[in-house]
């Protein structure tokens, strides 16, 4: 009996860790489709789970660092959504592409047409940014989550390194280095000149089995010809050939 007792409080104590760590786990987050590399473009995505039983998440408001201001901020549509951009006025300008930028994106909202992001499921909506700062780590982005039942979720805790996670944390996009100032299109561009070179090679190939091929026809062809002189000759000279008789 006591061996049941410890093994049942075993079993529910370590189903309880389990709940708790996806709960720590179940928060708004941004991963990049690839790599964000330093002083470069690249596509993100900010994950949003469902952590209600009962409501859905209707809006998300993700607000950018003002001190790594982002000129070009691009939203891809999300079916269901309605997608606001807001830029703000910068303290000091920017330059890209040797042009002065004077604002930049301050936040992005998407708001759900219809239900939203229902209980037990989740949604992503991704960005492409550009250009990354070159001369940090990391970049922090503080986001709201609303639900339809009024309550709103503040991921804007921001991490301290070295320290545990905080309850609230606020989303973190890691930056690499070796970025070549076109993130994603580069590599979509290498990809289609590999794509293309393979192409090409494929129907060298072809074109050098066509002409083989061709060549061995021929030269059977001259065979069976040269074959087929050979015995017309000798039927003639059997014909010509006088009778012993």
């Amino acid at each position: 009996m006591k061996i049941t007792r410890v093994l049942t409080a075993s079993a529910v104590a370590a189903g309880s860790v389990v709940l708790l760590s996806g709960t720590a786990f179940a928060h708004v987050s941004v991963q990049p489709q690839g790599e964000a590399a330093k002083g470069s473009y690249a596509t993100v995505n900010f994950k949003v789970p469902n952590e209600s039983d009962e409501a859905s998440t209707v809006k998300l408001e993700v607000s950018f660092p003002t001190d790594q201001p982002l000129a070009s901020v691009m939203p891809q549509p999300v079916p269901g959504w309605d997608i606001k951009v807001t830029k703000a006025k910068l303290d000091k300008p920017i330059e890209m592409h040797g042009n002065k930028i004077d604002e930049a994106v301050s936040k992005v909202t998407w708001t759900a047409d219809d239900e939203g992001i229902e209980p037990g499921t989740f949604q992503q909506f991704p960005l492409s940014l550009g250009q990354l700062p070159e001369d940090a780590d990391q970049m922090v982005f503080k986001a709201l989550q609303t639900y339809s039942d009024k309550e709103v979720v503040r991921w804007i805790e921001e991490p301290v390194k070295g320290g545990e996670e905080p309850e609230k944390p606020a989303p973190v996009l890691k930056l690499t280095d070796g970025g070549d100032g076109h993130g994603g299109a580069a590599s979509a561009d290498k990809a289609s000149s590999t794509d293309d070179k393979a192409g090409h090679a494929e129907e060298t190939a072809a074109a050098d089995t066509s002409d083989g091929t061709a060549r061995v026809l021929g030269v059977v062809g001259i065979l069976v010809g040269a074959a087929g002189v050979a015995f017309g000759v000798l039927a003639g000279r059997r014909r010509t050939t006088p009778s012993s008789n």
